[in-house]
């Protein structure tokens, strides 16, 4: 075993860690949770529902520690990283509150006597999570599931081992079943060993498109249970009509969330020609005000990116662009200081052939395309092997309706606002951003087994 070191990213120093674990002891692991597993499904959803809400007691006692490992670990700005931990408590809340009723029984006339629809958990779910929302992501899919009656195994990213152990000693703390949620420091390598483990009946993974495709080959050779919530390039549609300010807003606001490291921040601003230039000004003039430095400082808004080599491969997407003929309005340069530092930056002119429309930018640069028209940029916004989130800003509520039921190619489409993953709405996407949907009484149901009684 090895220690794991991570790195602040807000000044390149190396964070002394835990040591890792090895594969022999993640599978102890996941069959003590197996064993635990059996116990847990057995109680109640009274008493499941209690220990959900005393972690979501817990969460907000903790919060300011908390949020202090997520801003040492991966730069998250102090303030977002406690409304993070808020998100995680509401989630425990939400489904302490309504996981019962979404899991009821249903009846189902048939020619039996009785017939119905239950609906018992699947066992043991293997977790591979990602380093930009470090607590929520984790909660997403662990406060359903376990609710539900699971258990669960987190292989977190490597670059976060303080938040995935503290995660662990939540869950410890709040009452769960010793070993019922357990935290394994292991490789990415050894993850397909562990699907493989007969303790494991699915796997979730949220992240990047070739982690997710290679998770789900060997959970397929498994015929094991996979939800993957992936990459997006995410379309902000804005149409002649559309109340240009408030459309910037929502845009920016968007883009720049988590320092733009979200898989559902807006990535390409399509705009119809007619308003460019108007929607072009309000954009360049939010982003020179925002207020980027320190996480540690409660006014920061942008801090670092996560690493100092994802730094740089989005500075060689932006870089490739312009060579292609996209111009750089604002930022675009690698600031001269220690850490994972880049600046807000917007890319205009921007069309199909380039990295910034192809490709997903994972970090803090907009993008604006122009179209002709409506059918011109519903065209380009469906241009995108992804299809995670979407928008479209109109005055005309209906035809905004229209588009987003009609011809938005995503799992989540917004009119006159910016995506974003609440527990009451379904979330997840379609194409290369996976498939499956977390949150919502959809997400509660996706490691459950949906199983018919018939009684004669």
């Amino acid at each position: 075993m090895t220690e794991i070191t991570a790195i602040n990213p807000a000044t390149g120093a190396r964070l002394p860690g835990p040591a890792s674990t090895s594969i022999a002891e993640a599978l102890s692991r996941t069959a003590r949770a197996a064993e635990v597993q059996r116990k847990w499904a057995a109680m109640s959803f009274a008493e499941r529902a209690s220990r959900l809400l005393e972690m979501a007691q817990r969460l907000r006692d903790e919060a300011e520690k908390h949020a202090a490992i997520m801003t040492r670990e991966m730069g998250k700005p102090v303030s977002s990283a406690r409304k993070e931990v808020e998100k995680c408590a509401w989630v425990c809340e939400f489904y302490a509150e309504h996981g019962e009723s979404f899991l009821s029984p249903q009846s189902i006339e048939s020619d039996a006597e009785h017939s119905y629809v239950c609906f018992p958990p699947l066992g043991v779910v293997l977790a591979v999570m990602p380093w930009n929302f470090p607590y929520w992501q984790v909660f997403r899919f662990a406060a359903p599931a376990l609710m539900a009656g699971n258990g669960a195994i987190l292989k977190h990213a490597s670059n976060v081992p303080g938040c995935a152990l503290a995660i662990e000693q939540l869950f410890r703390d709040a009452g769960f079943p010793e070993g019922l949620f357990a935290t394994v420091l292991i490789a990415g390598k050894d993850v397909a060993e562990l699907i493989t483990s007969p303790d494991i009946a699915a796997v979730t993974l949220t992240g990047s498109t070739p982690a997710g495709s290679a998770v789900a080959a060997e959970a397929g050779r498994q015929l094991k249970k996979s939800v993957l919530e992936l990459g997006g390039s995410d379309p902000y549609v804005v149409l002649e009509d559309a109340d240009l300010p408030k459309a910037a807003d929502a845009c920016v606001a968007s883009r720049l969330v988590n320092t733009g490291q979200s898989c559902i921040a807006a990535k390409r601003f399509i705009v119809v020609e007619a308003v460019q230039q108007a929607f072009q000004d309000c954009v360049l003039e939010r982003l020179r005000q925002v207020t980027w430095g320190d996480p540690q400082s409660p006014e920061t808004e942008l801090g670092p990116m996560a690493r100092e080599d994802l730094r740089d491969e989005l500075h060689e997407q932006v870089r490739r662009s312009i060579a292609a003929g996209a111009r750089c309005l604002l930022g675009g340069e690698v600031p001269d200081r220690s850490g994972a530092w880049y600046p807000p930056t917007l890319l205009v002119d921007v069309t199909p052939g380039m990295p910034a429309f192809d490709e997903e930018l994972f970090g803090p640069v907009a993008v604006i395309v122009p179209a002709r028209d409506c059918a011109h940029a519903l065209q380009l916004a469906n241009q995108s092997d992804y299809g995670l989130g979407a928008a479209v800003f109109t005055a005309n509520i209906e035809q905004g309706k229209k588009i987003a039921e009609q011809s938005l190619e995503a799992g989540f489409c917004a009119v006159n606002d910016f995506v974003r993953s609440d527990p009451r709405l379904p979330f997840g996407g379609i194409k290369r951003s996976g498939y499956g949907r977390e949150l919502s009484s959809f997400g509660i149901r996706e490691f459950v087994n949906t199983k018919t009684v018939y009684i004669a």
